[in-house]
């Protein structure tokens, strides 16, 4: 009896531990820096990544967030999606009032993720969700890049932002995505140019390196809920156990992806070992 109940009390323990850390990590914003240098940067540049808010709030109307992101005095922002969920009780008002604060103080470049495709693609559920989001944000000054680019000339950047088919998010389908379709999308790459590609879905980096991105910018992972090491998560949007890539640097070839843990959750509020993240990407010329 006497192990019984130690074994009970061992567990629930545990259970409090992962408890307590899901509460905290749901709720903490963590800095992660990363530095990429190339010949073809022209200017020294600091961008913040954001990715999967997923209508989160770190404080009233996110100032916990903002407050962070005024610290590190960006040049821009860069957004690859997912900012609310495509759900009809989900207030996308949450992401809406964060891109408008943000949009009076610096460049935004912004690609969709799934979940904002789900509400274009589907306005006979979603009404006209998608396209007031979308315009109001326009209206803000926020550079809205639906398979578009734009070209940083002081930098020599050039930001795409993928719209990626939503075929290729399918959970139950495991596609090739040939460089031929993207460079249908997207237009061709100039060699001349520092190309970074918003693209919300890290599945495919071999194809968007075959096409020609020299930085690609993903999320939809969510750091595969439970942070491990190596870049290894415990599961993948595709129901995958300890996926290979969840989270961090990847290099292949001349090109490298970020993958960014982001900074919400949805269906699963679990996040372990994996607090919200921001990402400060220190752009600089290499001699």
């Amino acid at each position: 009896m006497n192990w019984f109940i130690f074994a009970l009390t061992v567990i629930a323990a545990i259970i409090v531990f992962f408890v307590a850390i899901i509460i905290i990590d749901n709720n903490m914003l963590v800095v992660r820096k990363v530095e990429y240098c190339d010949r073809k940067v022209k200017k020294n540049l600091k961008a913040v990544l954001l990715t999967d808010l997923h209508s989160n709030s770190f404080g009233k109307n996110n100032s916990r967030l903002i407050s962070k992101i005024t610290n590190l005095n960006p040049d821009i922002i860069l957004v690859s999606g997912d900012l609310f969920t495509a759900h009809k009780n989900d207030n996308e008002n949450v992401a809406k009032e964060l891109m408008l604060s943000l949009a009076k103080n610096y460049s935004i470049y912004y690609a969709n993720g799934n979940h904002e495709l789900k509400t274009k693609l589907r306005p006979d559920e979603f009404g006209d969700k998608y396209i007031n989001y979308v315009e109001t944000l326009k209206r803000a000054g926020v550079n809205y890049l639906e398979n578009q680019s734009l070209y940083l000339e002081e930098a020599n950047i050039r930001v795409f932002g993928l719209d990626l088919p939503f075929v290729y998010y399918k959970k139950k389908l495991c596609l090739n995505l040939p460089k031929e379709e993207l460079g249908e999308l997207l237009g061709e790459p100039n060699r001349d140019e520092l190309s970074i590609l918003l693209a919300h879905n890290p599945e495919y980096f071999s194809s968007y390196r075959d096409w020609g991105a020299d930085l690609v910018l993903s999320g939809h992972y969510h750091g595969g809920l439970m942070r491990l090491f190596n870049g290894y998560g415990a599961i993948s949007p595709r129901f995958k156990l300890f996926p290979k890539v969840s989270y961090g640097s990847f290099m292949d070839k001349d090109s490298t992806m970020y993958l960014s843990c982001g900074l919400g959750n949805h269906t699963l509020p679990i996040r372990i070992f994996n607090p919200g993240e921001i990402t400060l990407i220190e752009f600089r010329t290499k001699t």
